[in-house]
């Protein structure tokens, strides 16, 4: 048997080497792109924003160069990497707290509710850009976690994992024929919505970063803080009880970092879903079950895929790009049905 102290040293040099290559996306994420850069154009425009005499980011961009990499690229690698790290750890708690290991933030209708809010605000304010429907798509998001968790909780007074299942199925099927009535009514909602709901980091500031930064914050805090209580749900609701587990407690806590994680990132970004399903599972062949290490490793893949595939959009489609959710769902579905065809699924 493997020494308990060997695995921790193992882990931890696994995080380390993600976070290494996470490092190598975030600079190819911000040198390719239409116009590719060289390491020291990069390098050049980094330093002269950093240093300059009125304060980091506050002097006029000197050269082409410089403003495509702090206007757009510092921006959108920035959302993309904050991003991918909530949506996959969404999907890790998710997964975890149904105790299904194909769920993800679709499966509670959080998704749904973001995009029901967003295509109402597109419809009503004829808004067009994503800085000024983000705010409903995260309260979107909210109140369809509320409902959520309210119905899973009526009766025996407890969110089990097959109510919360059944509820999110139910509200993600009204909000989303909602969604559709709404967008039907209107062509140019429809033309707005349509470019959202794909997926994508593109044509996203620093002021879309900022504004969901916090919440994503507070989201991730959350999750480390419920992976102990999950480990113990995941042995049964009798054996976490005689274990002391609050299990109302518990589970709130756990679906207030879900709402959070997957609320902030889906307004900025869209529904990317397929990545809350296939980055926890490649973290549990590191880790195994123990969401201690699951959380952090499953953001560590998050962040990496969608930097990836955001970088093989710009690639593949050049003078033009494919939408980041689209590439994901190209790369990630043949990899992810091999996965499942040699593993057969990770044990939760």
């Amino acid at each position: 048997m493997t020494p308990l102290g060997t695995i921790r040293r193992r882990r931890l040099l696994g995080l380390l080497l993600g976070a290494a290559l996470l490092c190598l996306a975030v600079l190819a994420s911000v040198a390719i792109g239409t116009r590719s850069l060289s390491p020291a154009t990069v390098y050049d425009a980094l330093h002269n924003a950093l240093t300059c005499a009125g304060g980091p980011f506050q002097c006029p961009a000197q050269s082409t160069a410089e403003e495509i990499v702090r206007e757009l690229r510092l921006p959108r690698t920035a959302l993309a990497l904050v991003c991918g790290v909530a949506l996959a750890v969404t999907g890790a708690l998710i997964q975890g707290y149904t105790r299904n290991p194909l769920s993800d933030a679709g499966l509670l209708g959080l998704n749904s509710g973001a995009a029901f809010l967003a295509a109402l605000s597109i419809y009503l304010f004829s808004f067009t850009a994503p800085q000024q429907y983000i705010a409903f798509a995260f309260a979107g998001a909210l109140l369809a976690g509320l409902v959520v968790f309210g119905a899973a909780s009526l009766g025996g007074g407890k969110a089990s994992p097959l109510s919360l299942v059944l509820a999110g199925a139910a509200v993600a099927a009204f909000l989303q024929a909602m969604t559709n009535a709404v967008v039907l009514m209107d062509p140019t909602a429809l033309d707005t919505y349509r470019f959202w709901v794909v997926g994508d980091v593109a044509g996203r500031d620093a002021q879309v970063f900022w504004q969901v930064l916090p919440f994503l914050a507070v989201g991730l805090l959350l999750a480390v803080a419920a992976a102990p209580g999950l480990n113990l749900l995941t042995l049964g609701d009798d054996v976490a009880r005689g274990l002391g587990v609050h299990l109302g407690r518990s589970r709130a806590l756990g679906l207030a970092a879900v709402v959070l994680l997957c609320g902030a990132a889906t307004a900025a970004v869209g529904p990317i879903v397929f990545l809350g399903l296939i980055a926890p599972h490649l973290a549990r062949m590191l880790t195994g079950p123990d969401y201690r290490w699951l959380i952090p490793y499953s953001g560590l893949f998050g962040g990496l895929l969608l930097l990836l595939a955001d970088i093989a959009g710009r690639v593949v489609n050049r003078p033009g790009e494919l939408q980041v959710g689209v590439m994901l769902a190209a790369i990630g579905a043949p990899f992810f049905i091999a996965y499942v065809r040699r593993r057969k699924l990770v044990s939760l």
